[in-house]
């Protein structure tokens, strides 16, 4: 009994483990990340339907998804720190246990506002889940083992995202937005209790407590929190000439600089800053910034364009956007062929560069497109994921010493979810700016001298009055038709523009991948390195 209980409070030799309890602890801690990036856009289709079953209207409903993000890109960034206090083991443990319980509260939500404080803690939660999946690969698995596993990891950060507006869409449609949150319950107990019994890599460090920086963490909150919503409700409000967008933006910038300052001269900074004058880890941090924008950004547009435009419903949009996940498990078996073959740089380089072709694909995309010609596009999105985001991690992170591991890896995963959410805020300000833009160039041809005009607005009022629809006997009906003919290929073009931008992004990270270094990844690590 004494040696059993022993066994479970020392933390273990990874290397004392078989491949097979390696795989299976590994894997629960997968489904624990997979839940917690699947429940970032799990709502994102299905937003009228929460607000209308909460009576909310739709600025509070929007809160369902900024108070997750919010709370999700706070943590992240504190939970390598965390682990070192508390431990892997224990604190994905506790943090899965907390987020099944938050699921559980949201599903039983009974207002807007207790719906927004459930969801803020089931990102909180969540958020913690992330970084320390990364670690741990690198703690369990060496040489072409990680090849597999970064692949694994890559996999999952982008077809969450991916696939969560499908299935929040199928949920909504089959059910009730009830289940969005419930289906979290059965993986979520598991993972509870399965990460402590397989789990046991490191030992908690209380003493870290007493010479915590908290006023870093403080900054740090301050930073990332007034910045997520600036990000998020600036292209709804105008930017700065909202007073809340001003106040919140200064707070970012004044808590930002101070962070930094405090994270370069504090001995035990609760962020590992210093991590970025490894080249490798700077670019890397770089190349996570723009996978994120092209992960996220796109799963906001092509969604939006798909309502907005073609008027499609939840169900039918999660359908159309269902072949980029398609196409990037498929991409997997030939990401781990190459990897363990090519150098990885040159595969990022591709995974890259074919992100950048997919999204001038996007760029044609006329009023009538749908799942049929987002195909091709989709699909080279999809497989482009898979070919980035794996090598990334493993150029990123896998020459780090694993003392710096748990600190810089939140850093790392801190800068995609930045990068997804400037991305997003660009695009929708894109959208919002260009839109007016494209919208008055097609007015100005839209006048008296216009035959073709003429006669269309004939025809379309001779219909509207043999339908009973015209106005008064005049034109009005005609003219309002036209109105929104010329709106949607003013918005149609705007979301175009929003897909050139992204190629832009893209392509600079491209042709930057030629000055990361190849990795040598260090020696397996002892038990008394963690």
């Amino acid at each position: 009994m004494n040696t059993t209980a022993a066994r479970y409070a020392m933390p273990m030799d990874p290397a004392a483990l078989n491949m097979a309890q390696k795989i299976f602890a590994f894997a629960s801690m997968c489904v624990g990340m997979f839940i917690a990036l699947l429940d970032i856009q799990i709502v994102s289709a299905s937003l009228r339907d929460i607000g209308g079953g909460l009576s909310a209207g739709t600025d509070e409903t929007a809160w369902v998804q900024t108070s997750y993000l919010i709370a999700e890109i706070v943590v992240i960034p504190l939970s390598g720190w965390l682990s070192r206090v508390f431990s892997t083991r224990w604190l994905f443990a506790a943090s899965a246990a907390g987020f099944t319980v938050t699921s559980m509260l949201c599903g039983l939500a009974w207002n807007i506002q207790s719906m927004i404080v459930f969801r803020a803690l089931q990102g909180f939660l969540g958020g913690s889940m992330i970084p320390m999946v990364f670690t741990t690969a690198f703690v369990f698995f060496h040489n072409k083992q990680r090849v597999v596993a970064a692949a694994t990891i890559g996999a999952l950060a982008s077809l969450a995202p991916t696939l969560g507006p499908t299935l929040g869409g199928w949920i909504t449609d089959h059910s009730s937005w009830h289940w969005l949150f419930y289906i979290n319950l059965i993986p979520g107990i598991f993972v509870a209790v399965a990460v402590p019994l397989l789990v046991n890599i490191d030992a908690p460090d209380l003493s870290l407590l007493r010479r915590a920086d908290y006023v870093g963490m403080v900054l740090l909150a301050a930073f990332l929190g007034c910045l997520e919503y600036t990000l998020e409700e600036g292209p709804r409000w105008n930017w700065f000439s909202d007073a809340t967008i001003l106040t919140t933006a200064w707070i970012s910038g004044v808590a930002g600089v101070g962070f930094i300052v405090r994270s370069l001269t504090y001995d035990h900074p609760v962020v590992d800053l210093s991590a970025l004058r490894d080249r490798n880890f700077a670019l890397g941090c770089f190349f996570s910034f723009v996978t994120g924008i092209g992960l996220f950004a796109t799963i906001y547009l092509t969604p939006l364009f798909l309502g907005r435009v073609r008027g499609y419903s939840a169900l039918e949009i999660g359908e159309a956007v269902f072949s980029t996940g398609v196409f990037q498990i498929l991409t997997i078996p030939l990401y781990s062929y190459l990897a363990q073959r090519f150098d990885l740089r040159w595969i990022l380089m591709a995974g890259l560069a074919l992100f950048a072709i997919s999204m001038w694909d996007f760029s044609p995309i006329t009023h009538d497109w749908g799942a049929h010609e987002l195909l091709l596009p989709q699909a080279l999105r999809g497989m482009a994921q898979q070919l980035a985001i794996p090598p990334t991690v493993t150029l990123t992170l896998g020459s780090l010493a694993p003392a710096r591991l748990k600190l810089a890896s939140g850093l790392f995963n801190l800068m995609r979810n930045l990068g997804g959410a400037i991305g997003i805020a660009v695009c929708a300000t894109i959208l919002n700016d260009r839109t007016n833009l494209h919208f008055y160039r097609l007015a100005e041809h839209l006048n008296s001298t216009n035959e073709a005009m003429g006669q269309w607005l004939a025809q379309t009022g001779g219909r509207l009055t043999e339908l009973g629809q015209a106005v008064d006997g005049t034109d009005d009906g005609a003219l309002h038709q036209l109105w929104l003919l010329a709106y949607r290929e003013a918005q149609t073009l705007s979301y175009a523009d929003a897909f050139l931008v992204i190629m832009l992004c893209f392509a600079v990270a491209t042709v930057m991948v030629p000055l990361m270094r190849k990795v040598v990844p260090p020696s397996a690590p002892s038990a008394d390195a963690h």
